[in-house]
């Protein structure tokens, strides 16, 4: 052999090489995966930060629906999470109180304007508080000041001692007032759940009936979501459902299903059927009149703090919108209550919509409130962005 046919041979082996390397690499370079795919392993990143249940849907344009589960529904036994698990909705439900506060408003009978003491004279008082100074809307979009002091537990014990005490809106309500107002209505943000308190209290005294009726019978009965139910006072929850469970610290892992909900006025179990449904039908406006659906879209930022949990996070009435990594913005209102966490999203015209429900509160340290958070926040990012930018 000689010395040139060597090199040719040298040179045409090193291409070949060189190929072989291109195609291989190209080989391992997998496909993006699908959205179905995508939304499997988004629920199995949640299951694996430790969350012992998660469930997860999500609706196309087309209406075609995906569904996920990972986990268990009962560490006991171990039985797999249900894919139409009952949930209890949490502050999911201040949109559904929004909403019908926003369709007062278009019949008529009350204005976003009215002063909190039009409705409930003295309601709100001492310790700097004034409710002639606070307005509907202020409380609507968490702008009124109101200090937030409910009930909670932060033990086993605690848990334990407080599930089954029940308290009137009024109790609560008190309870704030013995605080001063965190800032002067209209001037800052911060969340208050004693402030959509004092909106279904307005909404029993403009209809005469109690918030939850007027929900039932303006949102859930003319949208067919059979799959929510006011839960009142009762502890337990229909049936399928995971259990709930709330990590505490290292090794104290509860079930602490069986609880009254300190709100429980406003209090419903839902699926992740029913939420998506609801979201789709809000942002289709469906529910309410163009103005008052602009109105609901009208947003300020949110607190520095909860800017962590919603980076890039504004709070309209009773919606929050958020950033798409793919463009554009999403509505939601996340729901968090007795071990259930539930984040979901709908894109602007309700076209595609998304909602994942956990069955566990890792709440012990902020490090897992916020890995938990950023793991569901990308499962919506994801379904939400599945048909690239530019898709509805």
């Amino acid at each position: 052999m000689t010395s040139t046919l060597r090199k040719h041979l040298a040179v045409a082996a090193g291409v070949a090489a060189l190929l072989a390397a291109e195609v291989a690499t190209a080989v391992a370079q997998p496909a993006a995966p699908s959205p179905v795919e995508q939304l499997r392993q988004d629920t199995e990143a949640i299951h694996a930060l430790g969350i012992s249940g998660v469930q997860a849907r999500v609706i196309a344009p087309d209406g075609r629906q995906s569904v996920a589960t990972s986990g268990t529904a009962d560490l006991n036994t171990g039985r797999p999470v249900p894919s139409d698990g009952y949930f209890r909705m949490a502050s999911t439900s201040k949109t559904l109180v929004a909403t019908v506060i926003l369709q007062l408003e278009a019949e008529g009978e009350l204005s976003l304007d009215d002063t909190v003491d039009h409705w409930l004279p003295g309601a709100v008082q001492g310790n700097g508080n004034d409710g002639s100074r606070i307005t509907i809307r202020q409380l609507l979009q968490h702008t009124s000041g109101i200090h937030d002091d409910l009930p909670g537990y932060t033990t086993p014990e605690e848990y334990y001692q407080q599930r089954h005490n029940v308290y009137s809106p009024e109790q609560l309500v008190a309870r704030a007032m013995a605080h001063a107002p965190d800032f002067p209505p209209g001037e800052g943000w911060e969340y208050s759940n004693t402030g959509y308190l004092l909106l279904a209290m307005i909404i029993q005294k403009a209809t005469d009936q109690p918030a939850h009726q007027e929900i039932e019978d303006r949102i859930l009965r003319p949208l067919g979501l059979d799959q929510t139910r006011w839960m009142g006072t009762s502890p337990t929850l229909p049936r399928p459902h995971a259990k709930a469970y709330q990590l505490f610290g290292p090794g104290a892992v509860v079930d602490v299903t069986d609880q009254i909900p300190v709100d429980y006025e406003t209090s419903f179990a839902t699926t992740t059927r029913d939420e998506n449904r609801f979201l789709r039908a809000l942002l289709a406006g469906r529910l309410l009149p163009t103005r008052q659906l602009a109105e609901m879209k009208q947003t300020v930022p949110v607190s520095a703090e909860v800017q962590q949990l919603w980076p890039g996070g504004r709070y309209g009435l009773g919606l929050v919108e958020r950033p798409l990594s793919c463009g554009g913005t999403y509505w939601s209102h996340e729901g968090g209550d007795g071990g259930y966490i539930t984040l979901n999203g709908v894109t602007d015209n309700g076209r595609r919509s998304a909602v994942v429900s956990m069955s566990e509160a890792r709440g012990d340290t902020p490090e897992h409130i916020l890995d938990q958070e950023n793991a569901a926040s990308a499962l919506i990012d994801h379904a939400l962005c599945a048909g690239g930018p530019s898709t509805p």
